[in-house]
């Protein structure tokens, strides 16, 4: 019999502002790692819906998304968790600076494409800078590339 093998759904998001990208300080197995606002498509919502929501809750930014930047997969190294990554660019609208932010979240940050270039070493998963160049590359796909038939 084979094993149920189930990838992780996951979403992230891009979000920039004067040339600077949101990003999120995290505590994960004792090291300080960099990420984008990311998470995991819970039971009921679309991965758009996820992806707003996972940026609030770990960034305290409210966002509109505008576009997918990619699908992405990848198996972690450290623990062999196969991910299926949706990506997507959007807007800042509103921040709450004192929402308290998700369990493990250190803080939100602006960080330059440089400036995340230089801490590749801190870095959650290569995804991360991979998804701010395809971003800054243009790389982009309509939303109507989505279609949900559970609602």
């Amino acid at each position: 019999m084979k094993n149920n093998w189930i990838p992780h759904v996951t979403v992230a998001t891009i979000i920039e502002k004067n040339k600077k990208f949101l990003m999120v300080e995290e505590n994960l197995h004792g090291k300080k790692l960099l990420n984008q606002p990311a998470g995991h498509l819970d039971e009921g919502e679309t991965l758009i819906q996820a992806a707003i929501r996972e940026t609030l809750e770990e960034s305290a930014w409210q966002i509109k998304i505008t576009h997918l930047i990619e699908f992405s997969q990848w198996t972690s190294p450290n623990s062999n968790t196969h991910f299926l990554r949706a990506c997507f660019a959007g807007t800042a609208i509103k921040h709450f600076p004192e929402q308290k932010l998700d369990d493990g979240i250190i803080r939100s940050l602006w960080m330059s494409r440089d400036e995340v270039a230089q801490n590749v070493h801190r870095l959650r998963s290569p995804l991360v800078l991979n998804h701010i160049d395809h971003y800054i590359a243009g790389k982009k796909f309509d939303l109507d590339f989505f279609s949900y038939y559970d609602k």
